[in-house]
Order: structure tokens, then sequence, then C-alpha cells
């Protein structure tokens, strides 16, 4: 914190080039910790102590952070802004690297985690489904049950017993797609994008065998028909190597196996273009009920 690095002898000057170089780097806003320590549970609990006072209580993005979920939109993933929750007539935290609200908590939606208190995984989940924008908040849930912190059948169970909750009909909307196998937040955000469109559920993960017992998995599939879809992120489709490797594989499964691949990015996804859903449906053999409910490219998914 300022004041620890003050009495270190560090000024705002000297903690930035600290982060330039790489000597240290950021847990949250205004914490900053040795680059050296690794990530840990552990060292965010002890970012979160130093920052929560003891009546706080961790949710939303912060909680699924703890439980080691990455449940922050793209263009916050690295600000990492600590959220807490109080009761109604307690004060709230007043400090600028945090985020505090008051509402209704009942003791059975709290956790003491090292030290912290922390909304527990359901009601972290039914949280985020309810506030967060929708791809976001579904693929936060899949992360959360994917990690078997959650099942999907208590999520749903929840969402339905719910009343009045700002969100909630979100909430049992998007409960009712939640998928565990879903391995990135690319995935989650296309599934939805299929669904909106008034298209079956895919198949999450599904794993191809050739006639040689070697296996490949797609992203999504509608195996019936052989079509796969597949996102295709920044972080590991992007450079050459990346993109020879899924060519051949991709190529191998549509020349030889007869699959029908269509490729998503997070421009098709979140821009306007609404050609992704037509290709798929297409193959279908069904129409894709369009406009779409959501889509419009917003600021926070450029960066993803």
């Amino acid at each position: 914190m300022a004041a620890d690095a003050r009495a270190w002898g560090w000024d705002g000057k000297s903690v930035v080039e600290a982060a330039n170089d790489g000597r240290i780097r950021r847990v949250a806003r205004g914490l900053y910790v040795d680059a050296r320590r690794r990530d840990s549970r552990e060292l965010r609990l002890e970012a979160v102590r130093l920052v929560a006072p003891d009546h706080a209580v961790a949710c939303n993005e912060t909680a699924a952070w703890l439980y080691g979920i990455d449940a922050f939109k793209p263009s916050e993933q690295h600000l990492l802004v600590p959220s807490f929750v109080v009761r109604h007539g307690t004060s709230r935290i007043r400090r600028p690297e945090v985020r505090c609200r008051q509402a209704d908590l009942a003791l059975d939606d709290v956790d003491r985690v090292g030290g912290v208190w922390v909304t527990t995984p359901e009601r972290t989940a039914m949280d985020l489904l309810r506030s967060l924008y929708r791809p976001y908040a579904l693929s936060a849930a899949d992360a959360m049950v994917g990690a078997q912190l959650v099942r999907d059948e208590d999520l749903i169970q929840r969402a339905f017993e719910l009343k009045g909750y700002r969100g909630i009909v979100q909430a049992r909307e998007l409960s009712l797609l939640v998928e565990g196998q879903s391995a990135s937040p690319g995935e989650s955000w296309m599934r939805l994008r299929l669904l909106d469109a008034g298209l079956p559920r895919p198949v999450c993960q599904f794993e191809v065998v050739d006639r040689f017992g070697r296996r490949r998995f797609l992203d999504s599939a509608y195996p019936e028909v052989k079509v796969g879809v597949e996102f295709d992120g920044r972080e590991f489709h992007t450079d050459a190597h990346d993109r020879e490797r899924d060519a051949d594989r991709r190529n191998y499964l549509t020349t030889v196996l007869g699959w029908h691949i269509v490729v998503a990015t997070t421009e098709t996804i979140f821009g306007f273009d609404a050609s992704f859903e037509r290709e798929v449906a297409a193959l279908l053999g069904t129409p894709a009920r369009l406009p779409r409910m959501w889509g419009t490219m917003r600021p926070e998914a450029k960066a993803a």
C-alpha cells in the first residue's frame, strides 16, 4: 500500500518505476508485491485483508478471484479493484481503491476464508449472474461450476427461489444455460451467441477420435451433423505457430473426418456482423433468430 511504500522510502515515482521494471507487480488497486512471489490464494487473501475492515465481505468478482476464478470483465482484468458488501445499517468502506455496497446478507451466504469474510461460492455465482453483462455473467458461472465450487442444479434452484432481487430475471435465464465443461470465457460467450440466435444447444468439449485412436476436442459441436464451432481467442490463437497448428488440425477434421468447422473470434461474437450465426444455422439447416439480443462491441470486449 502507499503508506507502507512511503515507510520504506518509496515515493509514487519509485513505485511506478519498480512496476515498469518488473521488480514489483500489482495484486490489486493500490497493492503491490515483490514480482518474485508466486500468485496464490494466500497472497490474494493477504492483499484483501489489508483493505477490508472486519465487517466487510468480499463479493462479486473479488470473491470469485479469491476462489481462483477470474470473473473480471476484460477491461478490468488488470485493475483488480476489490469489491465488498456490508449489511444494511453498517458503514460502507470509503476508500478510493475499493468498491463497497450495502445489501441484504444472510449468514448462510458468508464464509470465513483465511481471515477474510467472503460470500459463499453459490452466493458469489448468483451475484455475478444477476449483475454482470450477460456473456460475462455466463462465463463466470461456467468457470465456477467447472471448478466444482458450485453445482449447476443448485444455481438453478437458488435463482428460482429468489424473488424481487435486481437482475434475477437474467440470473434465472442464464442459470439454465450454465455448462461446466466450457473451457474458456470465449467458449461461453460463443455458446450464448448461438443460443440467443435460437439455435440448438451444442455439446461442449466434444471428443473426436480418428481411426488410429487419436483424440481431438472441439470447443463446441453438433455431432449429429458433424458441425464444430470453435473460439479463437487472442491469447492462444494469434502467433504463426498457433495459426499453423489450428490450420493443420482443422484441415484433418474437415478433409479426413468430414467435419464442418466454423471459427468465432471476439470481433465476430461482439460485433455487429451476424454472419457467424447465419453460417452455423445454414449448416444445421435451421434459421437464425435475428437481430441479436446482445452483441454491440462494448469497450471492455475489445481487450478480450
